[in-house]
């Protein structure tokens, strides 16, 4: 997520990138980002079945082919016995997760074990999909079941060129991880072919289904800078105070500060005054989401810039004034930081939107309400990904009712209304009225548990509260030999992904995040066979 995009989950990422490639890139038509301009690994392809499952009706008319589905590996630091370390590649290409590889979490497991990586890209992502299009009925295949039978099929039956023996679960041991969604993915594996694999790492696993997630801009509230925070809820109150009024004049005063006075939708304006912390769905800047412990090596600060605009304490006078431009319809008093926030959506924002025509949907603009545009079938990461969370995930983001960093306008219908115009009835497909979470919480939720399956969470994370350690899991979180869990304090999402290529010189909370990973591997690894 990700321009940057957010769309309900997982969230997953690799180090510094969004969890998904979102909808905003389906709005702007952009192709997924990846990070390797070259191929650093040399893409695979391995005969997927299309449909796992046969004797399901859900899957009715079933299909008997297969599709090709790519996968690239490391095995610069095998030796003969060591384990297969399976990255589950989530909703973004296989090349973006090539970081993984080469520093980040896969690489320092490889290295502590002598083991072999190797990533598997998603069904229906990157170049791995099984058909031409994706209408409503191409996608009926594109279940959380039907992906988690891809990392089955995939350890019982990959081969790795160049490297001798037979590699083949359970023969030798195979280790998951993922993160985010792919975290999530990972944990219901675990749960489900249990004994195919010697250990998987779930990490910031999204492994809880909701259908409205308030509480994404809860570790903002907590954690960001407070007079930000503060400055922001205030103004934000203010808003919903004169669209509350229903004052036609007001209203659309208020869009024109920002600089939004064409857009007709008082959601899409919502939403895009709420970009730069993270707006529902998606959003063309960074966000806290995209804060990393290895900044600037990895991840980005725009939300500290952004905070930065809002909290300045000697603003130009021209962008001081906008504080009392609205003065008057809340009873004379100022609106604090909304010159410097008007002004951040303004030069930061507002240019992206190339063609000028704010209300549309063109490269890099707010309109969101050309229903045709959505039904496009054309194949791409954003549009799975807007499948998968409208069918199964849910987890919109949505206002919360006290202190608020984004407008009330942001509920439910806002987002589901994509969801409907995206993915009409099909011949043998249609998509649930709202997200079908029973197909996901049957997993586990936040009880999620299986025999060597860690679980690792960030406290600051703004995901945590659909994983393990969340603040609404029924029951207090403890870590044994059988269940492992970890909890880094102060961290974000998945980032105990990212590494330097040298522990023993990372932050002491990552470092030691790392390190009980690399005991808990080393454990399964010892363990396996016997």
């Amino acid at each position: 997520m990700r321009v940057v995009g957010l769309i309900a989950i997982f969230c997953g990422i690799a180090a510094a990138s969004p969890a998904s490639p979102g909808l905003q890139a389906l709005r702007n038509g952009e192709p997924e980002k990846r990070q390797a301009a070259t191929a650093a690994y040399a893409a695979h392809t391995i005969d997927m079945p299309i449909d796992h499952f046969l004797s399901n009706p859900r899957y009715k008319p079933h299909a008997n082919g297969t599709f090709k589905q790519r996968y690239f590996f490391d095995s610069s630091y095998y030796k003969p016995g060591g384990p297969v370390f399976l990255y589950i590649g989530g909703e973004t290409s296989g090349e973006s997760r090539f970081s993984n590889l080469q520093t980040g979490i896969i690489q320092i497991l490889m290295e502590a074990t002598n083991g072999l990586g190797v990533i598997l890209e998603n069904r229906y992502y990157g170049e791995s999909y099984p058909f031409n299009t994706s209408t409503t009925d191409d996608l009926r295949y594109l279940t959380t079941e039907q992906t988690i039978a891809d990392n089955e099929y995939f350890a019982k039956h990959a081969v790795f060129e160049g490297v001798s023996g037979n590699l083949s679960a359970p023969g030798t041991p195979w280790i998951l991880y993922g993160g985010s969604l792919a975290g999530a993915q990972t944990a219901f594996t675990m749960k489900e072919y249990n004994s195919l694999f010697a250990g998987g790492i779930g990490s910031s696993a999204t492994a809880q289904a909701l259908l409205a997630y308030p509480y994404w801009y809860d570790p903002i509230i907590k954690y960001g800078p407070s007079d930000c925070v503060s400055r922001i809820i205030n103004i934000v109150d203010k808003i919903d105070e004169v669209i509350a009024s229903n004052n036609t004049k007001a209203i659309q005063q208020l869009k024109e500060v920002f600089g939004l006075g064409e857009l007709k939708s008082l959601g899409d304006f919502a939403m895009t005054i709420a970009f730069p912390i993270g707006g529902p769905m998606n959003y063309p800047t960074n966000t806290w989401q995209e804060l990393n412990w290895n900044y600037p090596h990895a991840g980005s600060e725009d939300f500290y810039d952004f905070c930065g605009n809002v909290t300045n304490p000697n603003p130009p006078e021209v962008i001081n004034d906008v504080d009392y431009a609205l003065a008057n319809y809340t009873h004379g008093e100022a609106w604090t930081g909304l010159g410097g926030y008007a002004d951040y959506v303004k030069k930061t924002l507002i240019p992206q939107c190339e063609s000028g025509r704010i209300d549309s949907t063109d490269v890099g603009c707010f309109g969101t309400q050309n229903q045709t545009f959505y039904a496009d079938p054309t194949n791409g990461g954003a549009r799975s990904y807007l499948y998968s969370t409208c069918t199964e995930q849910g987890a919109y983001q949505v206002a919360k009712k006290h202190n608020s960093l984004i407008s009330r306008a942001l509920q439910i219908p806002y987002t589901q209304q994509w969801c409907t115009w995206a993915f009409p009835p099909g011949k043998y497909n249609s998509i649930p009225p709202t997200p079908d979470l029973d197909s996901y919480n049957k997993y586990g939720g936040y009880n999620i548990q299986a025999p060597r399956l860690a679980l690792i969470d960030g406290e600051a994370d703004v995901w945590v509260d659909l994983c393990y350690h969340s603040n609404l899991a029924p029951s207090p979180r403890y870590s044994s030999d059988l269940h492992p869990s970890y909890l880094i304090a102060g961290g974000g999402h998945h980032w105990d992904s990212t590494g330097i290529k040298n522990v023993t010189a990372e932050p002491g909370y990552i470092k030691e995040a790392h390190l009980w990973e690399i005991r808990t591997v080393r454990r399964w690894v010892a363990s396996w066979g016997k």
